[in-house]
C-alpha cells in the first residue's frame, strides 16, 4: 500500500510501517507529539519498543506511515471489528405455544482511528488528511461500515479535521474518570458484599447474556477476556448471597440473580503503554511530594496522596461496568476499590474507565475531576452505502443508549 500526496513542492508519501526499519523513526516523531487534553494525564512516552502495540490485540489492524524524502513525519494506526450497533425483537413460540419475545444485537462491522500524529514541523500540510483517507480506503477494502475516531472536545485542529475535512460527525460523548492509586488500600466494603472472580468463559456468558445489546459491545468479547492483558472479571453480591455455595455459573445466576450485583473487568495497560505529566510548575511538584511524604508517615489518616505523575507510570482500565439492584451502585465502588488494591499491589499509579453520560452506576466511580475528561467526544462516519443489516438504519443518526461498552484494545 502506497499513496503520494503533492504538496507545494514537497512530496508526501504514505505507505504501510515496516517494524524492521520504521521503529525508531516513529518513537522519536511519538515522542515530540504531545497528545491528550492539556494539563491532564497525556503523554504516551513508553511503548516497550512496539509502535502497534494499541491495535495488536484487534481483530484485523493497520499502520501507516507519512514520509517527506524518506523522513518519517506522521503516522496513523486503525482497527477494525464487529460490534452491536442496535437491538431488534425477536418474536418466537415456547413449548406452551405462546408468544416469547428476546432482544437481540444487531450487529455491524466498525473500524476505529487512533494515534494519528503528524510531527509538529510538517502540520498544516495535508499530511494527517492524507493519512486518514488512506486509512479509510483500507476500511472500505475490508468491508467496514463505519468509522470512529475518539479525541478531546477542546482538540481544535482534530475536531476540524476529522468533522470538517473528512466528513465525521459527532456521535458520543463518554466520560473517561480517572482515580489516583494511593498508597494505602482502598476499602472494598467486605461486610456487606462478596468479590468473585469468574473463569473467562464464565465472564464470557455472563456478558453475552446481559450485555450483548449494549451499544459497540465487541462480537469476540471471548478474546478480549481471554487476552493475557485481562486480569480477571470480578462480581460483587450481598455477602452470604449462596450461603457457601460456590459459585452457580452465569447462566444460573442471571436466572435468579440477588437483589442487587455489579461486575467489572480489569486490563492491564501498563504492559502496553505507560504515561508521563510534563509542564507541572516546580510548586505543584513540591505538593505533590508533600502528599505522599505525609502519607507514608501517618497512613492510619489514609490521606488522598497525589502518586509520582512527573515519570512514566501505568495504569490499569476498568471494562465492562455494570450491574443492577438498588445496592449496585454501591457495588460497583466496592469493585473499583478491588481494582484500585489491585493496581497498588502491580505499581500502577491510576486506575481509569470511560463510561456513558448515562450509564446508571456511573456516580458509584471514585474520580478526581482534575485528572478526568468530562466529555471525550467520539466521531462517527458512514462509510457503506449500504449495510449487512437494513434493519439498524444510519448508526450515526441514532440516538445514545444509557450504556455504552468501551473496548479496552482501544483505549
Amino acid at each position: 500500500m502506497g499513496e503520494e500526496l503533492a504538496t507545494k513542492t514537497v512530496v508526501v508519501f504514505v505507505r504501510e510501517f515496516n517494524p524492521n526499519k520504521d521503529r525508531e523513526k516513529v518513537e522519536e516523531v511519538e515522542k515530540i507529539c504531545e497528545v491528550g487534553p492539556s494539563g491532564k494525564i497525556s503523554l504516551f512516552t513508553d511503548l516497550h519498543g512496539d509502535p502497534i502495540c494499541r491495535v495488536r490485540n484487534s481483530p484485523t489492524f493497520l499502520m501507516l506511515v507519512a514520509e517527506i524524502d524518506e523522513e518519517i513525519v506522521g503516522m496513523i494506526r486503525g482497527c477494525i471489528k464487529t460490534v452491536t450497533c442496535g437491538k431488534k425483537q425477536l418474536h418466537r413460540k415456547n413449548n406452551n405455544d405462546s408468544d416469547q419475545t428476546k432482544q437481540v444485537p444487531i450487529y455491524t462491522k466498525v473500524a476505529y482511528i487512533l494515534g494519528l500524529r503528524v510531527s509538529p514541523s510538517h502540520r498544516r500540510m495535508g499530511i494527517g488528511l492524507k493519512l486518514v483517507q488512506t486509512m479509510e480506503q483500507w476500511f472500505r477494502d475490508n468491508e467496514a461500515e463505519y468509522s470512529y475516531i475518539a479525541t478531546e472536545s477542546d482538540n481544535v485542529a482534530s475536531v476540524n479535521l476529522f468533522n470538517e475535512k473528512c466528513g465525521y460527525s459527532k456521535f458520543r460523548t463518554p466520560s473517561i474518570l480517572v482515580n489516583p492509586v494511593f498508597a494505602h488500600k482502598a476499602k472494598t466494603f467486605s461486610n456487606k458484599f462478596t468479590i468473585i472472580k469468574l473463569t473467562p468463559n464464565d465472564a464470557e456468558s455472563l456478558y453475552r447474556n446481559y450485555f450483548s445489546t449494549t451499544e459497540f459491545f465487541p462480537r469476540d468479547i471471548d478474546s478480549v477476556l481471554k487476552n493475557k492483558l485481562s486480569i480477571g472479571t470480578f462480581v460483587c453480591v450481598p455477602r452470604g448471597s449462596y450461603n457457601n455455595v460456590s459459585w452457580p455459573g452465569s447462566d444460573r445466576f442471571l436466572l435468579n440473580p440477588p437483589s442487587s450485583w455489579a461486575v467489572v473487568s480489569v486490563w492491564n495497560c501498563k504492559d502496553v503503554f505507560t504515561l508521563e505529566v510534563r509542564g507541572v510548575s516546580r510548586v505543584k511538584r513540591m505538593f505533590a511530594m508533600m502528599t505522599r511524604l505525609l502519607d507514608r508517615a501517618m497512613p492510619w489518616f489514609k490521606l488522598p496522596s497525589v502518586p509520582n505523575f512527573f515519570k512514566p507510570f501505568g495504569l490499569h482500565f476498568l471494562y465492562g461496568l455494570g450491574g443492577d439492584g438498588p445496592e449496585s451502585v454501591q457495588m460497583v465502588r466496592a469493585l473499583c476499590g478491588y481494582a484500585h488494591n489491585l493496581a497498588k499491589e502491580s505499581g500502577c499509579s491510576v486506575v481509569a474507565t470511560e463510561v456513558s453520560s448515562g450509564e446508571p452506576v456511573r456516580s458509584g466511580v471514585p474520580h478526581w475531576k482534575m485528572l478526568s475528561c468530562e466529555e471525550d467526544l467520539w466521531c462517527m462516519k458512514r462509510l457503506a452505502d449500504d449495510y449487512s443489516d437494513g434493519s439498524v438504519g444510519d448508526w450515526t443518526k441514532s440516538a445514545p443508549g444509557l450504556s455504552i461498552f468501551v473496548d479496552p484494545r482501544e483505549f
